[in-house]
């Protein structure tokens, strides 16, 4: 095994031949396996060569410090068994036990476990130093731990993290989060990770969901149980909601097949699989979502319905799916739309109590225009659902156009646009004039067409809700212009234009009080006096946070309500510049007030600040 894996190490420029040299040199002197003992050395980091060794022989890697082990999982081997072989039992399904192990060519280890516990073992690789912490923290034994391994292990940790907050990891991507459980399958899925218990049984606890129509799996369940693609693709839908994801990104590259999930609008590494299951899984996720498994050229949408049960109860997740032909294959993204964590009570959103009182006066408004702006993935959908839900009526006739519908709401007409037959936005929204609506929703103003109508709306007694992508609110009026809009209409159709960013909260489980230099707090807008009183925190880092110091999200809003200065300012052609100079006389918070107000109340830290907003 060393020599093979030296050879691939150098053979990938992982490490230089001297290097190796000067390794294999330790290792005739001191033993050990030839991973460990670059680790040791500081040539290379613990997550490398467990990934190195992963491809190398096809075995799913695993990080022991996100996994939290059953106590009856932990006494099917004992403390000296797991030291011996240096394996650590994770999980345990049907008769099936998922070993942790160093190396798993053992099969001398792997024959006296099954022996020992009467399980079929199926290995998944941990690092040897992970498993020596993990024996140490499972058994109560660390006197027996090698603390050399240990304190490696915590350097390597540590270093890893420094480079995190830069972007980067050592070997030049970001901070890793890996997960190889690959065992578990939509027969019997038994997982136990961090604070969460998920328990998927044969057909009723996960389920493929047809539109309109349940489909019971069973059947398909039992003739993939020897599937290995089929699943991983479950535990991956499983382990998506557990972290707290929003998306799945499935990445194809040259000599690379990569898993991202993002969690808290940040993209983190979760697995490297083998080569090898790189069409399986990608053409697994479109059958699934009912694609064209034959169509590689061209890029495709569709949806994933799935049944979970969590704690004896049975809940339904949405996945939207999008597929994307790349250079190595196709890359596919899956958003986790969870109906449960779509928060409809405007008043937690994040909204300081001015912004949030003109919001909620204008669009109680009976006609005119409310616009939401931001980028992809700032919150603009669940800003408008909570509008929604508040106007939501037995006696209003509500009417959405929505590409595509993200969430179902009871009482609401929502129309999904499909371009291909000729129904878009504009399409939509002459049919919805013709419906007899008293407030509309259009998913977005894309072109001159659909704002001419818009606006023609919002000025014959229709209360119109839609968004824009741009940078802050001031600047939305800019853009109306360009498309071809005369000032006057939108000065008179246009009630409020809202801003937003979402930024990361700190972990509330791990929140401590920081130094932050007075300067530094001055240049991102404190004056000189409140810098120097103002208290920042930050999250040092747990396993609630998965050791990232944040936890969920907030909205940052700049709320610019159209007064009759404004109106006036429109019509003459005033620029962004001058429209956002008048609006801050007028009161308006901008981005970057919301974020100081979000570091008073130490909601956030300031370089989440920074990332997101402008002076």
């Amino acid at each position: 095994m060393s020599a093979k894996l030296g050879e691939i190490l150098v053979r990938e420029n992982l490490v230089t031949p001297q290097q190796l040299r000067e390794a294999l040199d330790y290792q005739r002197t001191s033993g050990g396996r030839l991973g460990s003992n670059l680790v040791k050395l500081g040539i290379i980091s613990d997550d490398v060569v467990t990934a190195v060794l992963s491809r190398q022989y096809g075995v799913p890697s695993i990080n022991l410090d996100l996994f939290h082990i059953e106590d009856e999982v932990i006494k099917l081997i004992s403390q000296d068994v797991a030291l011996k072989y240096m394996v650590l039992p994770v999980s345990r399904v049907g008769s099936t036990l998922t070993l942790a192990m160093a190396d798993p060519t053992n099969v001398f280890a792997m024959d006296d476990i099954k022996f020992m516990t009467g399980f079929n073992v199926e290995p998944v690789i941990a690092s040897e130093a992970s498993i020596q912490m993990s024996v140490g923290k499972y058994y109560g034994g660390s006197n027996q731990i090698d603390i050399f391994d240990a304190a490696v292990a915590f350097e390597t940790e540590k270093a890893a993290s420094k480079s995190s907050k830069n972007g980067h990891s050592k070997n030049g991507s970001r901070s890793a989060l890996k997960i190889g459980a690959t065992n578990l399958s939509a027969a019997d899925i038994d997982v136990s990770l961090g604070n969460f218990d998920f328990e998927v049984h044969e057909g009723e606890d996960f389920e493929l969901v047809q539109e309109n129509d349940e489909i019971d799996l069973a059947t398909l369940a039992r003739a993939s149980e020897d599937a290995p693609v089929v699943r991983l693709v479950n535990i991956l839908m499983v382990d998506s909601l557990r972290r707290g994801a929003s998306d799945i990104h499935v990445e194809p590259y040259e000599k690379d097949f990569r898993i991202r999930f993002r969690i808290d609008g940040v993209l983190y590494d979760v697995m490297h699989p083998p080569m090898k299951i790189r069409d399986p899984l990608i053409s697994r996720l479109k059958i699934m979502a009912k694609l064209d498994i034959s169509e590689k050229r061209l890029p495709q949408d569709g949806r994933i319905k799935i049944k979970v049960k969590i704690d004896d109860r049975s809940r339904e997740l949405d996945f939207r799916v999008s597929t994307l032909p790349t250079l190595f294959g196709e890359k596919v993204v899956l958003r986790l739309l969870d109906k449960e964590k779509l928060m409809l009570d405007m008043s937690k959103l994040g909204f300081e109590p001015e912004s949030l009182e003109k919001f909620q006066r204008n669009i109680a408004n009976p006609y005119g225009m409310v616009l939401v702006t931001g980028p992809t993935g700032s919150g603009k959908t669940n800003t408008l659902y909570s509008a929604l839900q508040t106007l939501n009526q037995p006696e209003t006739n509500i009417m959405t156009a929505e590409d595509p519908v993200e969430f179902n709401l009871q009482g609401i007409n929502q129309v999904q646009m499909k371009e291909q037959i000729g129904l878009n936005f504009a399409a939509a929204l002459r049919s919805f004039l013709r419906q007899d609506p008293n407030i509309i929703l259009v998913g977005e103003i894309r072109d001159f067409e659909t704002a001419e109508i818009a606006i023609k709306a919002a000025l014959t007694g229709h209360l119109v809700l839609s968004t824009l992508h741009t940078n802050d609110a001031p600047s939305t009026i800019s853009r109306l212009v360009n498309m071809g809009i005369e000032p006057f209409l939108v000065a008179t159709s246009v009630n409020i234009i809202q801003a937003q960013r979402l930024i990361r909260r700190i972990c509330s489980e791990c929140k401590e009080e920081t130094q932050f230099p007075v300067d530094a707090l001055v240049e991102v807008g404190f004056s000189a006096e409140e810098a120097a009183e103002l208290k920042t925190y930050k999250g040092k880092g747990c396993e609630t946070c998965l050791n990232t110091g944040y936890k969920g999200r907030v909205g940052l809003y700049e709320t610019m309500e159209i007064t009759d200065e404004l109106r006036e300012l429109i019509i003459i052609g005033a620029s962004a510049i001058e429209l956002r100079k008048k609006a801050i006389e007028c009161g308006m918070i901008t981005l970057r007030g919301s974020g100081l107000a979000k570091l008073r109340d130490g909601i956030t830290t300031v370089e989440e600040v920074v990332k997101e907003t402008v002076l």
